[in-house]
């Protein structure tokens, strides 16, 4: 597969700085508690996603919004680490790169998050021929729908360009409205919800109704089920002992944007490797670890950095 090309992903949307810790138990109301371990790295849907397809051997873009501050240098050099390459689109501006605060319970491997994500932030996109450049070889976009403007405007930017969209849908933001005509993949979690829509069927219904040409729904350790071409199914997914379930859902987003660029492959295919690839980061403890075992499928791509699994 891509044995004569690396497939190029942009990605657009949040990047933050995830702050990790593994614990016994969340703490209760005013209580203290000690971590067995802790992780620092980029976080945020986009930037997870263009960390996966790059880990997978893709070329990846990331456009977001950083800022010159401390946390933002870390974030930047994290994902420079796994050969993400950002465009920062506001490179001196004032509010600060966002930080998450997540706690993972060691035995289920569930996670809470606690950020100030992307809110209230209106930062202005690039024009459409710096766009146009960023997007230039791109085999497909992916959107997160943080930065609103910015989201539209690569959507518009990618459509024009004759590039497949895939947006992200963890949850509903007024702009998915803005994104629905410009997709050509939605990915929703079973918590999605269009406006009206009373359970992930009725949301898929109305996504399709809407013009979305292929719309998957995840369900957890549960079958992903899709609607595409006036057909449906359903894809299961690999049983496993999940010990981090941090950033599941962006693994599965950018996997699936790497298999979408293999024009032989079916949906029921890509759909089956990103719930692959899904289960592989659920097996195994840290932000980053997981990596280390994914199949190199780029037969140009450069070997991944060195890393360390978590002890625990």
């Amino acid at each position: 597969m891509f044995a004569d090309r690396t497939p190029h992903g942009v990605f657009v949307g949040l990047a933050t700085l995830d702050v990790v810790h593994r614990v016994a138990a969340n703490p209760g109301s005013n209580q203290k508690i000690t971590a067995t371990s802790q992780s620092v790295a980029a976080g945020g849907p986009a930037a997870n996603a263009a960390v996966t397809f790059a880990g997978l051997g893709g070329r990846a873009t990331l456009v977001t919004a950083l800022g010159d501050d401390p946390v933002a240098d870390l974030i930047r050099t994290d994902l420079a680490t796994y050969r993400v390459q950002v465009v920062d689109i506001d490179p001196h501006r004032r509010t600060p790169a966002p930080v998450s605060a997540v706690a993972v319970t060691e035995s289920t491997g569930d996670r809470t998050v606690v950020s100030i994500d992307a809110v209230g932030d209106e930062v202005a996109p690039p024009s459409p021929a710096a766009l146009a450049e960023v997007l230039q070889g791109a085999d497909v976009v992916l959107i997160d729908g943080h930065h609103p403007r910015l989201a539209v405007a690569s959507a518009e930017a990618a459509q024009a360009a004759g590039i497949p969209v895939v947006v992200d849908a963890g949850r509903w933001k007024p702009v998915m409205a803005d994104l629905i005509p410009f997709t050509s993949a939605m990915i929703c979690s079973n918590d999605f919800r269009t406006p009206s829509a009373g359970d992930s069927d009725a949301t898929a219904a109305a996504l399709v109704d809407a013009g979305v040409e292929t719309v998957a729904t995840t369900h957890g350790d549960g079958d992903v089920l899709w609607w595409t071409g006036g057909e449906l199914g359903a894809v299961p997914v690999p049983r496993i002992r999940a010990v981090d379930t941090l950033g599941a859902g962006d693994v599965f987003h950018g996997a699936y944007a790497y298999f979408q660029c293999d024009p032989a492959s079916s949906l029921a295919t890509r759909l089956g490797e990103a719930a692959r690839i899904a289960a592989l980061r659920c097996s195994i403890a840290g932000p980053r670890a997981w990596l280390a075992e994914l199949p190199r499928r780029s037969a140009d791509a450069p070997p991944l950095p060195n890393f360390e699994r978590d002890p625990r």
